[in-house]
């Protein structure tokens, strides 16, 4: 073999290694991923379900490897806001309490400010869901999520 195919076999390998990695370059590390179904539609997201997951959230995160989003879960109801602060894309944001009802949906754009903007649901709610900004679109008042087992 030349040097010439032995180069060009060396690059394809780490080109190879690099894109199975996709994922974790995404800056989801220490994330589980889930699926989740909104209205029928089946997505797959990393789950943020520790107050540090949660506080993180895709912060930094620039490419969701594939992903379709993020599911925040909390232990209790809650009626907490949502903030973009260092947070590179804009996101949707839909609102459900326990049962998986919808409470409530924004579009949230990245904070160039300080403070940055809080974003606060009309009601109480128990799951969050974040996506690329679009991708929550169909979902409204009688959205329903549910979790899988």
């Amino acid at each position: 073999m030349t040097f010439r195919s032995l180069l060009i076999l060396a690059v394809s390998i780490v080109l190879l290694v690099a894109a199975c990695g996709s994922e974790e370059e995404a800056g989801l590390d220490g994330f589980d991923v889930t699926a989740i179904t909104i209205d029928g539609q089946q997505m797959s997201v990393a789950v943020a379900d520790t107050p540090e997951l949660r506080s993180q959230g895709l912060m930094g995160v620039d490419d969701l490897g594939g992903l379709d989003g993020m599911l925040f879960a909390f232990e209790e109801t809650t009626d907490g806001g949502f903030w973009m602060k260092d947070t590179l894309i804009a996101l949707d944001i839909a609102f459900f309490d326990l049962g998986g009802s919808f409470v409530d949906a924004f579009t949230m754009d990245p904070c160039t400010e300080d403070p940055c903007p809080v974003y606060h649901p009309s009601g109480t709610y128990r799951y969050a869901v974040e996506t690329p900004v679009g991708d929550l679109r169909f979902v409204g008042e009688g959205s329903v999520l549910e979790l899988s087992d």
